[in-house]
């Protein structure tokens, strides 16, 4: 047993990212070649989403979840074009009866919009995702709120590194007071005090870890 966690941890940490050339698009799927060996990649309707616009034979890179255990012995690759994004499907699939499968086939929209359903409590739009029930939908409100207000701040479709460095400061203080409850003046002075002791920092997603380093308990 402890060699197969083992080597399944080994695993996990080797296929993490890949990055090789579009062979094949399903409806769930992709078949990417990396060197000569072909990995078949599941990847959330979201993200297949941005791939419809890729043709066969395009180079694209994707961060991995890999993911075998005892009941699924046969490795399954999971892509994301985010490292946000996958750190997110961790913590989906950390919600008791949503294995990485369902959780798969349930996000549909992007993660910034399920994230702000999960800490504004909107069990009817969470109940929107495939395979989510009213009953799963409280368990994700249950189980993550309070843990994903930074992925409220991703934007999938420009680059981090694009956004004006006044634009990600205004949008983590809007969290900060409507999502955590922190007033105002407070909201921004502790992004004030977060960009004081990092100046490098160039994403919103940055920034809210920079202010949750700073120990206000987030």
């Amino acid at each position: 047993m402890s060699n197969r966690e083992n080597h399944h941890g080994a695993k996990e940490k080797m296929i993490g990212y890949l990055s090789g050339r579009l062979l094949k698009k399903e409806e769930d799927r992709i078949l990417l070649l990396v060197g000569q060996v072909g990995y078949e990649i599941l990847v959330p309707a979201v993200v297949m989403k941005t791939l419809l616009s890729k043709d066969e034979g395009d180079e694209i890179s994707l961060y991995i979840y890999y993911h075998q255990t005892e009941k699924t012995p046969k490795p399954v690759l999971i892509g994301f074009n985010l490292e946000a994004e996958k750190e997110f499907f961790l913590h989906f699939i950390s919600v008791e009866d949503i294995g990485p499968m369902k959780a798969v086939k349930a996000m549909e929209l992007p993660v910034n919009e399920i994230a702000r359903a999960i800490e504004s409590k909107d069990a009817a739009r969470l109940k929107e995702l495939k395979g989510i029930g009213a009953r799963t939908a409280q368990k994700m409100i249950a189980t993550l709120e309070g843990k994903v207000s930074r992925y409220a701040l991703i934007d999938e479709k420009a680059p981090p590194q694009h956004i004006p460095v006044q634009d990600f400061m205004e949008q983590v203080i809007q969290v900060l007071v409507q999502q955590l409850g922190h007033k105002l003046p407070d909201a921004r002075r502790l992004v004030s005090e977060a960009m004081e002791r990092n100046s490098s920092i160039a994403t919103p997603e940055a920034l809210f870890d920079e202010v949750y380093k700073g120990g206000i308990g987030l």
